[in-house]
């Protein structure tokens, strides 16, 4: 779906919703936790990305929700830093 010199995005392989992909960094970063000062241009890329995506998937104006999970109490099994992008249906607060 995109990619550039800090991150690629593509579409979930086990979508929790009609629209779901991720963004990814091409850093490897374990977790947020993990996050230097200085990786603040990336999750600022990532965000860009997921904006630019949710326009062209046409869910900018309904809706949708970003994810960052943190470790396994937060459903992180992959542990290089992955933004959730999903859309497409209504989502409940609070989250499961």
């Amino acid at each position: 779906m995109h990619e550039d010199d800090l991150v690629v995005a593509f579409k979930d392989l086990r979508p929790q919703a009609p629209i779901h992909f991720l963004v990814v960094s091409k850093k490897h970063i374990a977790t947020l936790n993990d996050l230097q000062p200085e990786d603040s241009p990336l999750i600022g890329q990532m965000f860009q990305v997921a904006k630019k995506l949710a326009v062209q998937s046409n869910i900018h104006e309904k809706g949708y929700r970003t994810v960052f999970n943190v470790n396994a109490g937060a459903g992180q099994s992959v542990y290089h830093i992955h933004l959730h992008v999903l859309g497409g249906r209504m989502f409940s607060w609070p989250p499961g």
